[in-house]
């Protein structure tokens, strides 16, 4: 018998007063592997994630999480469901180090919790040494363990990137959902972005909404396009990038 799918999102739709932002909207992602979402601005990306994160209740559709239909997705319920997501604004606590930063993703994997730490809880030190070991971990398999004791202020916007990835590896989800993740960076550190992101799969499966195209089609196994809140194509990079659809919503813009 198959796996089940890591994620399925069928036949979601939302509206926003008399906005049609999705239409009947579905995907499956594989295990271990990279499922790009892209789209012209204005297409639905952003609500598709927002649906997927528990952000957003569709008005209709379902949400699948390997094998077994949610109800009702919120964002707090992402850890106990072995997943984790970023945001375009990273969401990063600028008055605690970067560590402790990383250590709050650790958190659903101590008995106590991060904040139980902070407030000094009984039954916390063993929990909070295992939370900053992990975190510690993470930020080495970054590369950016230097910036443990820094503020996320003081740091330059690709590390504070690295620093909301770190944290959301922290939880060692099964499903890592990245929202934008290439934003604001440089070529060169786009490349590291698709080589860590392709790494990945090794553990886990990914979602990545992205409008860098070049990142997609070299990281993803599977894409799928939208426009005006509906799936105009779906398939591998090389299938997608041939869509006449595709080249139809993006204005005849290269996708090499």
């Amino acid at each position: 018998m198959a796996a089940p799918y890591e994620l399925e999102l069928s036949d979601i739709t939302v509206t926003f007063g008399g906005l049609t932002a999705l239409s009947e909207v579905g995907l499956r992602i594989l295990p271990h592997q990279v499922h790009g979402v892209i789209g012209p601005n204005g297409a639905g990306k952003t609500t598709l994630f927002n649906v997927a994160c528990g952000f957003v209740e569709p008005d209709s559709g379902r949400i699948v999480r390997q094998g077994k239909e949610l109800d009702k997705l919120r964002p707090t319920d992402l850890p106990r469901l072995g997943m984790a997501r970023t945001l375009q604004g990273l969401g990063l606590f600028d008055r605690v180090s970067v560590l402790e930063n990383v250590m709050v993703g650790a958190d659903h994997h101590a008995r106590s919790g991060f904040f139980g730490s902070l407030l000094a809880l009984p039954g916390t030190s063993r929990d909070e040494r295992a939370m900053r070991d992990r975190a510690r971990g993470v930020l080495d398999r970054l590369e950016i363990a230097e910036y443990a004791d820094r503020y996320p202020p003081s740091l330059p916007y690709p590390v504070r990137k690295r620093v909301a990835l770190a944290r959301a590896l922290a939880a060692e989800p099964d499903l890592l959902l990245l929202d934008e993740p290439a934003s604001g960076l440089s070529s060169s550190e786009m490349d590291e972005l698709g080589e860590l992101v392709r790494g990945l799969t090794d553990s886990m499966s990914v979602m990545l909404v992205e409008h860098h195209m070049d990142l997609v089609m070299r990281v993803c196994d599977e894409i799928t396009v939208l426009d005006f809140g509906r799936v105009i194509a779906h398939g591998a990079p090389d299938e997608v990038r041939e869509d006449p659809a595709v080249l139809a919503a993006y204005l005849g813009e290269s996708v090499d």
